[in-house]
């Protein structure tokens, strides 16, 4: 096979898996995107379908994570074909975690539908959710694109998610101080809004990835980030175990 074959042949496995990538891209928007919607709405059943396609979601990553790793086996790229399939495989891993927290989001609000509720705070984590979904528009489009400057934009905007996650911090420590009754509601809150939290890390290091992918090197200044409360979640329950 020449030279030409064997690159031509890499060009329509690479144009494949990044069509899949979108793809996946697509779904995590929608599963952020319908998770907010089920918890404004109290709507279980959203929530459940959100939970049920998750697992479209991980099998998708797996289908992209096999097909890198065979481009990588039979067509040995280097330089930057090289960077742009490692860059799909760290992308998909990380749109799989995203999806992950969208279904503990809706885990959660299958609960939450059941408890009286805490007035404003649907409201306030669907928005800060859509600037979760924002970003990750953004940070798709960079990496079609190969927009290292768009992708730039989406870290600092980090910064953002981070601020309104303090903000309901706060918001619901003031509930459960003024009525015990608010605990478990507070609680379950507090969880969703630290898996947007943690989206926004990830979509922050798809930005990082595209930027490498553009430049051939990582970003060196450090991500902004907001004085979080130093209180994390049990991993056992939020790390995105599936089911």
């Amino acid at each position: 096979m020449t030279d030409q074959h064997i690159a031509s042949a890499f060009d329509r496995d690479l144009e494949e898996i990044q069509a899949h990538l979108m793809k996946m891209g697509g779904m995590v928007e929608d599963a952020i995107r319908e998770g907010a919607k089920s918890l404004k709405r109290r709507d279980e059943e959203l929530a459940d379908t959100v939970r049920k396609n998750d697992k479209k979601i991980d099998a998708l990553d797996l289908q992209i994570q096999e097909e890198c790793a065979r481009v990588l086996a039979l067509r040995q790229p280097i330089a930057s074909d090289l960077r742009t399939v490692l860059t799909v495989m760290k992308v998909a891993a990380n749109l799989e975690r995203i999806g992950d927290y969208a279904k503990n989001m809706a885990k959660r609000t299958t609960v939450l539908v059941h408890m009286p509720p805490i007035d404003g705070a649907s409201g306030a984590i669907k928005r800060m959710a859509g600037e979760a979904q924002s970003m990750l528009t953004d940070a798709l489009d960079a990496y079609i694109r190969r927009d290292a400057d768009l992708a730039h934009d989406v870290r600092q905007r980090d910064l953002e998610i981070d601020q309104m996650y303090n903000a309901l911090f706060r918001e619901f420590l003031t509930f459960m101080m003024e009525d015990p009754r608010n605990i478990s509601s507070c609680m379950h809150l507090h969880f969703i809004a630290k898996n947007i939290e943690r989206m926004g890390d990830h979509v922050t290091s798809i930005a990082d990835q595209v930027i490498y992918l553009v430049t051939g090197e990582m970003p060196d200044e450090a991500r902004p980030k907001g004085n979080a409360p130093n209180y994390e979640i049990p991993s056992s329950s939020e790390t995105g175990a599936k089911g």
